[in-house]
């Protein structure tokens, strides 16, 4: 076993995620100067957001079989222990010997041999019971293990919703999530890409709830794409493309993305107008203006104008807009099938969140025109941040109205909230307010 083996470098990801990371960054950093091959990078990946996913599921299995507390123990050997584990439940092309033999000498490789035994003796352990979970008999505890979530974000979702509507979309965190991709309708059509994606052995297929929108299986790594370099369609969850498809821009209008990186509803929202008006996507880091210009230029977008700016602040170089995409900073818990770590956010982390997302509305709605219109939205599915934010604004603001959103899904009122049971994409919530006037 070498230091570029797919396992080595799962381990050095989860010790890296110990002390904060963002999941997709540190894995595609990792694996582009990896030296694995394909199916290695394959296996890394599976292994290395499985072991995330389940993160308190592995924990509470091997609490249950270590001699000594979880947080005694190295953070290696800890990270090695849960691969183990999950190679022996949830990787059925991997020997429950492999597993186990491949986990002690990675303890080696790890410059923790005197810790070999120790690993060696729990995951045989685990095997001799049936590689039974015995979960607590508390509810939500059962649910925190089951699911491998922070306890209070269970009991938030489950107070927040109905208990089987929080069960669906936990469980669903543990699914594969599905690619979803945008035609760049300035460059192609839907089915002119679909068909040229089949004839690179690319799944693709139109997508039924949003316009030019593609459910791309197997697409793999975009960045090697011939057509994703010359501009054809960018990555966007269709959750994303139906906020988009809310705010419902026109070409020729005034359009305001008030926390716009990386980009994506900027280039989706530039299409719809067919490139025609004016777009300004903002953002508080000068890099991240930077993602969208790039992004931009790919696509061949010449309406956007990307700048650096601090939504909560007033900006009087703004012009006034006849639409206004207000889509802040959040929880993220509608994402968690793509971003696993986000299970685990401590409550003060997400407490601080209602009044900045509330700021940053207020002061978008500064921008907007009489008889514009404005959608607020998140990828979170905490009412606080969500339904709380909207009332409350509707609330303490004069002169601006509720507007029907996503009428056309059945939807009735001016919210909603996407669950990822019914459009099989992440989870999301976008809202509408108009600005009283013409």
């Amino acid at each position: 076993m070498t230091e570029s083996s797919s396992r080595f470098v799962v381990m050095k990801l989860l010790d890296k995620m110990d002390k904060q990371a963002y999941s997709n960054i540190a894995l595609d950093s990792a694996l582009k100067d990896s030296g694995l091959s394909e199916r290695d990078k394959a296996f890394a990946s599976r292994l290395f957001y499985g072991v995330l996913e389940r993160k308190l599921t592995l924990e509470h299995i091997i609490s249950e079989y270590s001699s000594k507390p979880l947080n005694k123990l190295d953070g290696s050997v800890a990270n090695v222990l849960k691969m183990g584990v999950y190679q022996l439940l949830y990787m059925d092309s991997v020997p429950d010997s492999a597993a186990v033999n491949e986990s002690v000498a990675l303890t080696r490789q790890a410059g923790k041999t005197s810790a070999s035994g120790f690993v060696n003796a729990v995951l045989r352990s685990f095997i001799r019971d049936g590689k039974q979970i015995r979960y607590p008999d508390d509810s939500y505890d059962r649910m925190s293990i089951e699911y491998s979530c922070n306890k209070d974000i269970v009991k938030m979702l489950c107070e927040d919703y109905s208990r089987d509507e929080a069960e669906d979309l936990l469980k669903g965190s543990l699914m594969p999530h599905r690619p979803y991709i945008r035609v760049n309708t300035l460059k192609t059509d839907t089915d002119t890409l679909i068909n040229r994606l089949n004839e690179q052995g690319v799944s693709a297929e139109r997508c039924i709830e949003a316009e030019d929108c593609i459910l791309a299986e197997s697409l793999g790594s975009v960045e090697g794409s011939e057509l994703f370099k010359a501009g054809m369609f960018h990555v966007q969850d269709l959750s994303s493309q139906l906020c988009c498809k809310a705010l419902d821009p026109k070409p020729g209008e005034t359009v305001i993305d008030i926390c716009a990186a990386p980009g994506g509803k900027t280039f989706t929202i530039a299409e719809m107008m067919g490139d025609s008006g004016r777009i300004i996507a903002c953002d508080l880091h000068e890099k991240r203006v930077g993602l969208i210009k790039k992004g931009a230029e790919r696509l061949g977008i010449g309406s956007i104008e990307a700048i650096k700016n601090d939504a909560k602040i007033w900006n009087d170089s703004l012009p006034k807009a006849d639409r206004i995409l207000c889509d802040v900073p959040c929880s993220g818990l509608g994402v968690i099938r793509s971003k696993p770590e986000l299970k685990y956010t401590r409550p003060e982390d997400i407490k601080r969140l209602p009044e900045i997302q509330y700021e940053i509305l207020c002061s978008a709605a500064g921008y907007l025109k009489e008889g514009g219109e404005l959608v607020y939205s998140t990828c979170t599915l905490n009412r606080k941040e969500n339904d709380g934010i909207v009332d409350r604004f509707l609330r303490e603001n004069d002169g601006f109205e509720a507007a029907e959103v996503m009428s056309e899904y059945g939807n009735k009122g001016h919210k909603i909230t996407i669950f990822p049971g019914r459009f099989g994409c992440e989870g999301f919530f976008i809202s509408k307010v108009r600005k009283v006037g013409r």
